[in-house]
Order: structure tokens, then sequence, then C-alpha cells
């Protein structure tokens, strides 16, 4: 005969119930760690790397001037369309933006989403880790291209 445990279960029911219940605690137990966790660091040194696909038409840093585009010296903090010298398409100028992290990523995602009729013809960064680097590495340099 099977004898009754709490709630009314047989031993072998509540056995089972409590086996289930270990099995979940201890999932919960690996898997909150990782839920706690803040979202992974910018990486500077990969936004440099990254930074290679901008460099074609961009300049950033110490004597950095306006090529195909407008050097990115003090990007952050920037607003659209204001780079002196640069002969920028009528919607970068009169989009109204200044550059955060937010709308950078946004933006270097898919430009021409972002700002319809920008002069730019990249195709995007779409890799938020990727996009979220780049911005880490271009955040360094203040307006004259000095390293924070």
């Amino acid at each position: 005969m099977t004898k009754r445990r709490g709630f009314g279960l047989s031993e072998n029911a509540s056995n089972s119930k409590e086996q289930i219940m270990r099995a979940v605690l201890a999932s919960l137990a690996l898997l909150l760690p990782l839920l706690a966790q803040p979202a992974a660091a910018q990486d500077a040194g990969a936004g440099e790397r990254s930074f290679a696909k901008c460099r074609a038409c961009h300049q950033i840093g110490p004597g950095a001037r306006n090529l195909v585009g407008p050097e990115l010296n003090g990007l952050i903090g920037r607003h659209s369309g204001s780079v002196e010298g640069y002969s920028y398409s009528a919607a970068n100028k009169n989009s109204g933006l200044t550059w955060d992290e937010a709308t950078f990523a946004e933006y270097i995602k898919d430009p021409k989403a972002k700002i319809p009729g920008t002069k730019m013809i990249f195709p995007g960064i779409k890799n938020e880790k990727e996009v979220a680097d780049l911005t880490a590495f271009l955040k360094q340099f203040d307006k004259d291209g000095k390293k924070l």
C-alpha cells in the first residue's frame, strides 16, 4: 500500500513532482546568471576593424579630412550636415538629426531608410554588436580628432 504524503499525493507521485521541481530549479540556477548579465560591452578595437568598411569614404583622427564622405571626428553630439567644407545632400542637411548612439545605430543599419535622399550609398551594417563596436570606436575621437 502506498503511503500518503502532503497534498494528498502518493509517495511516487510526490517524488516525481519533487524531481520535476528540482530539475526546474536547477535549470533556473543555470539560466539566471546568464539573464542577469549586462549586454556585451562595446569593443572599440573591434570597432576599429569594422571601420575598415567606412575608410574608403571617411577619415577619423588627427588630420582627418573630407573625402567622398565627411570626416567623422566628434560625430556623437554633432548635427547632421554640419561638417565645414563638405557638400551634403539637402536631405542630410535638412534632416534635423543630432548624432547620438541610438540615431547613429539606426542610420548605419540602413542609411537610405533613415535619411531618404542621402548621398551615402553604403548598404549598412546590420549586426548590432558590430554597430555597437563601431560606435565605441567613433566615440573615442573629439571634434579635433584627438582620442578622449
